[in-house]
This record gives structure tokens, C-alpha cells and sequence, in this order.
């Protein structure tokens, strides 16, 4: 049940970087201190937002001109593609902007060489203005600190086929709300479907065992740990629901935009999604969109799951009381909220999400899915562990499908993938 991530305006595959130099985190060569004058020029850099928010971000940058005079930001964006690798390069090459637009795994790597201002030394006064979760989801196993400030982020319902759970005889105003109801409905609606309709397109990801209550990774950050006892139960329970035809054959190559449109065909009556996808439906599949069910996203620890964009500081940069004041600036609470009314995602700043904007239901599904979806977010939590590589994903992925297949057993399959990832893991810094 994974979310797609298109719904974010920087949307992209986030990998983490192979640094060519990997330093044993701190500041590195510079400073902590943000004290000073805010003035001087630093560079901006976004990441894939200038197509649709040039204005937005040209009148936020002028105003902070204008708000400290003697300041100046140059503004640069980079493509999605290769965002990753742009980023590589730079810190590399020591040519790392002074203010990054970065996700938390990207901010990884960078935290480990030096190259990332602790701000919990830097800028501890702010911390309060965030969301824990938010501020938290910028912290790097096994070194103290964090390491940007939270920005933007996103969360979404599950949405459902009420005709097709009426025709499997469940009940459509009931959806299931824990993982054995799913797992129980998911089982019907094949079984009454003759295997044509399958409730799950996609296999168990590692934020899906984070919302089920696998332990995922010691407190150190040195090994994973999601091969344990409810981790193979899990895994357990797909293989069952893979057999049945309860989870979609494809599965095991599908993208969040393949079960998309297998959700809009009617092939999978379960897909996760966001506030964006209502408007897909409306256009796409008006009878789809005439029988949609919104419901939360399912978990077993009451916390749902959400993605965090950041802005990261240069702990190098020569203009450091200027980083740290324009990087609050972008995130304080007045510009999240007027980003966060242009596209749909959420605000990180603590009492945002209390907003009239956020918590008023104005009878459209739309506005019913930004206010849910806000009230979850309150306390969601990032699953995806800082630390795990886009090259751990892909090892998960393969050891699962295995396990599907009957290839392996599901406890074979996640230790296999532990180990993979334990062996990925030390190769990072």
C-alpha cells in the first residue's frame, strides 16, 4: 500500500548519494555557529519547482531581500532526474549551494561527510515552530543532531471500490480498518470474484512493514532488523493473499502509476492516493469516482505514515547567519501555509494544520481528504528509515517476490534481505 509520490511538486526517486568522501559527520571543516549579521549572497537550490511556482518562489526571495537589506539569493533549480547526482557532485567538488531543497535520505549522506549544518546547534530556537515528526524526520541514525529544516509534507487515504466490495457482499460503509479485516476482505473479494479482482496492487514495501509494527532498524542505526518475529508475519500473510489472487499477479512489477490505472479499470478495489488523484478520477472514471470510498491509511501502531521534504544548510558556506535565516524563512509557518494552498501538501509547522484551510469540511471529497489527511498528519511518522538506499529498496523488493513465488520462505527472504541491506548499509560512510 504505498503512496505515489507524484503527488509531491518534487517528485522524484530519491537515492541516497554515493559520496566520494565520507567524513564522520559533524560539522566537518565548518562552523556551527549562526550567529552574525544576516547578509551577503547565497544560492537556493530546488529541486524540480521552477516550472510551476516560478512566481511563488521570485516573490518569496524578493521579500527576504527586502526584509534584510544587503542580502541577496540566487535561485537555482535543478531537473528531477539526476537530482540525486547533481547533489553528489557538488559535495564533492565543494560547490554544495548554501541552501538544498533535499529529502531526508538525501540529506544522509551529506550529514555523514560534514557538509550538513546540525541545527539542533545551529539554530536550536526554532525547533519548537515544527511538528516533532517533521523535525525529527531530518535526524541521522547514529549521529546526534538535525540536519534541515522540515518543509512540505504529504500523507493520503486509502481509497476503496464500494461496488466492488458490495458485489464480493461486504459491507461498503465498513471498510476494513485493521490489517486482518483487510487482509480477511482481501481474501473475499477474490474468492467471490473467481481471482478477478484482486484488493492490493502492490507488494509490502519497507514503510508497510513500519505501519504494521515491525521493528525496522536498532536504535544505533547499524543494522536493520525487520526480519524479526511480526516482519515474517507479514510477508506471511501477502503470500497468502499473492496465492489467492487477492493481491494483483502484477504486483510484483508494478509502480504506483500501474496500480493506479489498475485501480481505475476496476482490476484492484484498494489503491492509496492523495487529494490530486480525486480529480484524475472525476475526468478518467466517473463511475469509479461516483462509487469512491475514503478511508485512513491502515496501521497497527495508530500512526500513519508521511513524507517529509527538507532545507538543508551548507555547514561549509561562508554565509551562514544568511542560509540559516533564508532557510527559515522558506519554512516558517505564514510561506508553508501559502505554498501549501497552491499545491496539495501540508504545512511542517507546529499549529498549521489547525487552520480553517485544514480542519473545515466544506462537503467536497476534495476538502474531505485535505482535512483527514491533515488531522493524521498531526502525528505521522516518516517509516522509510533515513538510512535505507534506493539499492535496499531493490533488494527487498527482490527478496519478497521471491518469497511470493514459493521460491523461499517468507523468514528465508527477509533474512536474506537484512543481510543484503546490513552489507549496503556499511558501504554508506
Amino acid at each position: 500500500m504505498r503512496i505515489s509520490r507524484r503527488a509531491f511538486a518534487a517528485a522524484a526517486v530519491a537515492v541516497v548519494l554515493p559520496l566520494s568522501a565520507c567524513g564522520s559527520g559533524g560539522e566537518g571543516g565548518g562552523s556551527s555557529d549562526a550567529s552574525g549579521k544576516v547578509e551577503g549572497a547565497i544560492t537556493f537550490q530546488t529541486w524540480n519547482l521552477r516550472a510551476n511556482f516560478k512566481p511563488y518562489f521570485e516573490g518569496l526571495i524578493a521579500e527576504f531581500e527586502k526584509k534584510n537589506p544587503g542580502t541577496r539569493v540566487k535561485w537555482v533549480d535543478q531537473p528531477a532526474e539526476g537530482y540525486a547526482d547533481k547533489i553528489s557532485a557538488d559535495a564533492a567538488g565543494g560547490t554544495l549551494p548554501d541552501v538544498v531543497n533535499v529529502s531526508p535520505d538525501l540529506v544522509a549522506p551529506l550529514a555523514k561527510a560534514g557538509l550538513a549544518l546540525d541545527l539542533d546547534k545551529a539554530a536550536p530556537q526554532y525547533k519548537k515552530e515544527y511538528l516533532p515528526g517533521a523535525w525529527a524526520g531530518h535526524r541521522i541514525p547514529g549521529l546526534p543532531g538535525t540536519y534541515a529544516f522540515p518543509w512540505y509534507l504529504n500523507t493520503g487515504p486509502l481509497f476503496y471500490n464500494k461496488s466492488l466490495f458490495k458485489e464480493a457482499g461486504l459491507d461498503a460503509e465498513k471498510p476494513p480498518t485493521t490489517y486482518d479485516d483487510l487482509f480477511a476482505d482481501a481474501l473475499q473479494l477474490a474468492k467471490r470474484s473467481g481471482g478477478k479482482v484482486a484488493t492490493l496492487a502492490n507488494v509490502p514495501t519497507i514503510e508497510d512493514f513500519g505501519r504494521y509494527g515491525v521493528p525496522l532498524m536498532n536504535k544505533e542505526g547499524t543494522a536493520f532488523t525487520f526480519n524479526d518475529g511480526k516482519g515474517v508475519e507479514l510477508l506471511t500473510q501477502y503470500k497468502e493473499l499473492y496465492d489467492a489472487k487477492a493481491l494483483d499477479p502484477q504486483a510484483l512489477t508494478a509502480t504506483p502509476e500501474s496500480s493506479g490505472k489498475k485501480f481505475l479499470t476496476g482490476a484492484v478495489a484498494m489503491n492509496p492516493g492523495s487529494a490530486l488523484d480525486l480529480g484524475n478520477f472525476k475526468k478518467q472514471a466517473p463511475s469509479l469516482y461516483r462509487n469512491i470510498g475514503i478511508t485512513d491509511q491502515i496501521t497497527s501502531t495508530g500512526h500513519v505514515n508521511m513524507y517529509v521534504m527538507g532545507v538543508m544548510v551548507n555547514a561549509q558556506s561562508k554565509r551562514k547567519p544568511a542560509a540559516v535565516a533564508f532557510a527559515h524563512f522558506v519554512t516558517d509557518a505564514a510561506h508553508q501555509m501559502s505554498f501549501a494552498k497552491k499545491v496539495a501538501i501540508f504545512p511542517s509547522t507546529a499549529g498549521s494544520l489547525d487552520d480553517p484551510y485544514f480542519t473545515k469540511e466544506d462537503g467536497t471529497d476534495e476538502t474531505r481528504v485535505r482535512v483527514a489527511a491533515a488531522k493524521s498528519l498531526k502525528t505521522a511518522v516518516n517509516y522509510t528509515p533515513v538510512l535505507f538506499s534506493e539499492q535496499m529498496k531493490i533488494a527487498l523488493r527482490n527478496e519478497v517476490a521471491k518469497a511470493l513465488q514459493g521460491k523461499q520462505s517468507p523468514k528465508k527472504a527477509l533474512d536474506n534481505a537484512v543481510k543484503e541491506c546490513d552489507r549496503l548499509l556499511t558501504q554508506q560512510g
